[in-house]
């Protein structure tokens, strides 16, 4: 007699790999730190300030002008939800620093209404990186970050800075707001960089 039954076959797997301790949503969770920026088009402004204090300025009229790119990428929350196949348009980081002279290895993101997150520079370049104005075929609404966004996918999401205002260039790294409270200072998904040790 066989001890298992015809037809069982165990436990489903999962179609797509997840980064540990993630599971899917189809939802588009709004998780802020503090109240939702309301940013008029007309007075916004994006800079790049090196760590010498040279300004680099957009307006948001100059920041249309630049070339665009449609990315899809898969999204994770160090909250533990993932959505996969997001889409998004913006302006690649490689684009908006070309011009840009600098010696730093590190970037603290600004936001309107004061959140900050740091990052490694390389890995706002390469193709890694986009100021997304855009999501899924949408202008990007505030509660997502609109009217732009950084977008890192490859790192947990709150390295993708909602409202952002600019791009501070540094020579040492620097925690931001969630750094400062225990949150990883890189937050790699993949090796479930949450917290500070982990």
């Amino acid at each position: 007699m066989p001890i298992v039954s015809p037809g069982f076959h165990g436990r489903p797997r999962p179609a797509v790999e997840l980064p540990p301790g993630q599971y899917l949503t189809e939802d588009f969770p709004v998780l802020s730190a503090g109240p939702t920026p309301r940013v008029p088009l007309d007075t916004w402004e994006f800079t790049i300030t090196t760590e010498a204090g040279r300004v680099h300025r957009w307006s948001w009229r100059e920041m249309l002008n630049l070339p665009a790119e449609s990315v899809t990428a898969d999204i994770h929350c160090v909250t533990r939800w993932s959505k996969l196949g997001t889409r998004w348009r913006g302006v690649s980081l490689d684009t908006l620093m070309s011009g840009v002279d600098t010696a730093a290895d590190f970037a603290m993101v600004h936001s309107h209404g004061g959140y900050t997150t740091n990052l490694p520079l390389e890995d706002l370049l390469d193709g890694q990186a986009w100021l997304a104005y855009r999501y899924d075929g949408e202008d990007l609404p505030a509660e997502h970050g609109g009217p732009a966004r950084l977008l890192v996918p490859h790192l947990y999401f709150w390295k993708s800075a909602k409202w952002v205002s600019g791009i501070e260039l540094l020579l040492d790294d620097e925690p931001g707001f969630w750094e400062t409270l225990g949150y990883h200072d890189y937050g790699d998904p993949w090796r479930e960089q949450r917290y500070q040790g982990d």
